[in-house]
């Protein structure tokens, strides 16, 4: 949930870093710090607060000047955000420097001995306890820095992505994982050397990347390829270099104000590159290589259990929606974080789906392992490319949404939800739960939905307006019932996670077993009521609402006159059947947090609290 950067090369170090510190400030922006070393000695600045504020600092402190560092933006876990516990940390002896993404676990005894020792710390920072240990052993054993980093990092227990700088050795960068990612870019004939947590800081510079396994650590030297090793035992692993399809224009705003109104209005293009290749709707077929190679597995499954964390724990609620619906299998919804830890019963035969949009949940991570413990197939979903996720489950498929910048999740969600939908279509139409005439229809629904998202998006200026009227609110209510329950729940955290108005999302029908005592004149509602699926049922409930006087914000289909008639706003979606609704419902909710959110001065791309990539439990 931190972001590392480094560079080691011919370039001058700083602005490498300090763009790349700007880029991965989705990961955290508490505070951030720099260590650049100019030939003679080390220079550091840190601070809290965000990058723009390093860069102040570093201005007015230090020199900026060399050819290689290290820098570090952050999310706060020991110790809170203020200068002193901000990365990077130094050693006692000033030689050696650390930044440091995860948790120590066991820092406290290990800092307990180093105390005893005559060790002296200044920060609150299990990381602090790390560099030290290494400066420990490095002068105990009369070790080289990297072997330093090795024997500690066998005495550690947590996660981490470090990189690790000695003074005496200013010609290289120690770096190791365990839980947290991180990325080596590779220069031309290895003349540079790029280190990130993901590859968006360096991408301009190289399309070449390393990306560490877990319990593996790279000495990286200027003039030479990367050594990787086991962190156990030692022994030497032949990296494999990747080519990188990011590209500069992925990860820049475009044009828009924020990041996240990009991304909504980027869902178009998102669905159409999910979809690309593997829907082919003149030939009736969906091609999911991942599906396709395992279907055996899913076909003979008991049941399908989800696993996953926020915005993408909701896109499994609609998949378990679509699962039961078109394929006839029980299916279970699970956060990844419960699941991990409550003992499940998982047998040989389940099949366990995991989403996340980084591919780095650490709950999520947590769970596969668990379930492939036990004999589980596990089928991944997720955006990134390469990341831990995509090579830890059985079989898989990505997203294609492209790179997401903004903290709050939107295309994200309506990616993870077509490749559900394409994946529990396949298999309706191998299990025989979906006649042949149906599932042509819905390869064609699905082809047209792009499109549909396309139209939709013209309403901005609309909800704008509605967004003016509730801007000032201290609650709201989402309801939805069916597919559309889950987008009710999505809808609300879009809404708390950055305009910071408590909201919450129920099924409508629950709406009388307690919520409905909040309702009166100052409580704006949102309800999904589309044609497709409970609308009388809806409409009911909508009418309960007005009868206490609650503002209601309605979602509906075109042309719908009840509810226009009841609510005292619309918002109108294309004709949809009900299992692709949730791809177009979603959106509306997403721009009335938008709109919400920025009128309120609030950090749109950067909430306070949130990191993008949840890294650590």
């Amino acid at each position: 949930m931190c972001g590392i950067t480094g560079y080691i090369g011919y370039r001058e170090a700083y602005p490498i870093i300090i763009n790349g510190l700007k880029r991965l400030e989705y990961r955290g922006y508490d505070s951030a710090g720099v260590m650049l070393f100019d030939g003679k000695q080390i220079n550091l600045a840190k601070t809290k607060g965000k990058v723009v504020s390093l860069e102040d600092k570093v201005n007015l402190e230090i020199s900026n000047k060399g050819f290689i560092g290290v820098g570090h933006t952050r999310w706060a876990t020991h110790g809170i955000p203020n200068d002193v516990n901000s990365h990077p940390h130094t050693s006692q002896s000033g030689n050696l420097v650390i930044v440091h993404n995860g948790i120590i676990e066991n820092y406290d005894t290990i800092k307990q001995e180093l105390v005893s020792r005559g060790y002296q710390f200044h920060s609150d920072t299990d990381t602090e306890v790390l560099i030290n240990l290494i400066e420990e052993i490095k002068t105990t054993e009369g070790v080289k820095l990297g072997k330093a980093v090795q024997i500690a990092l066998n005495q550690v227990i947590g996660a981490y992505a470090i990189a690790v700088f000695d003074k005496a050795k200013p010609d290289e960068i120690v770096v190791a994982k365990l839980g947290s990612p991180i990325a080596i870019g590779v220069g031309k004939n290895f003349e540079e050397f790029f280190i990130a947590s993901d590859a968006s800081p360096f991408i301009e510079y190289t399309k070449e990347a390393i990306y560490l396994e877990d319990e593996e650590m790279a000495i990286i030297k200027k003039g030479r390829p990367v050594r990787v090793r086991k962190i156990k035992d030692d022994s030497l692993i032949d990296p494999n270099i990747q080519q990188l399809k990011m590209n500069l224009e992925q990860i820049e705003k475009g044009g828009y104000d924020h990041f996240m109104l990009k991304e909504i209005h980027e869902q178009p293009d998102a669905i159409t590159d999910t979809l690309r290749g593997r829907l082919l709707v003149d030939e009736a077929i969906i091609k999911l290589s991942g599906l396709e190679n395992n279907m055996k597995r899913f076909l003979n499954a008991d049941r399908i259990i989800i696993v996953a964390c926020g915005t993408s724990w909701h896109a499994g609620l609609v998949g378990e929606y679509i699962f039961e619906d078109f394929v006839r299998i029980p299916v279970e919804v699970e956060y990844a974080s419960e699941f991990r830890y409550r003992n499940p019963v998982i047998t040989e035969r389940d099949v366990v789906i995991a989403i996340s949009q980084s591919g780095e949940t650490a709950d999520t991570l947590a769970a596969i392992k668990l379930a492939r413990s036990k004999g589980a197939f596990v089928f991944g979903i997720c955006n990134v490319v390469g990341s831990s996720i995509a090579r830890e489950n059985d079989s898989g498929a990505y997203t294609h949404a492209g790179p997401e910048i903004g903290v709050a999740s939107t295309k994200a969600f309506t990616t993870q939800i077509t490749v559900l939908l394409m994946m529990a279509l396949r298999l309706a139409r191998a299990k025989g739960t979906m006649s042949s005439s149906d599932y042509r229809m819905n390869l064609r629904e699905l082809e047209l939905i792009p499109g549909k998202v396309e139209q939709l998006l013209k309403i901005d200026n609309d909800v704008r307006e509605i967004a003016k009227e509730y801007m000032l609110s201290t609650n709201c209510l989402y309801l939805g019932r069916g597919y559309n329950f889950p987008v009710a729940l999505e809808g609300a955290l879009k809404l708390k996670e950055i305009s910071y108005i408590h909201a919450e999302g129920y099924p409508a029908a629950e709406m009388k077993h307690g919520p409905i005592a909040l309702i009166d004149d100052r409580m704006p509602v949102v309800v999904i009521a589309t044609s497709k699926g409970h609308y009388e049922k809806v409409v009911s409930n909508i009418q309960e609402i007005k009868s206490r006087k609650g503002k209601i914000i309605a979602i509906v289909t075109e042309g719908d006159t009840i509810v226009k008639e009841i609510a005292d706003h619309i918002i109108e979606i294309p004709e949809v059947s009900e299992a692709f609704s949730p791809l177009l419902t979603t959106i509306p909710l997403q721009l009335l947090s938008y709109h919400i959110a920025v009128m309120r001065n609030c950090n749109v791309d950067q909430p306070r609290n949130l990191a993008k990539s949840v890294t650590v439990e």
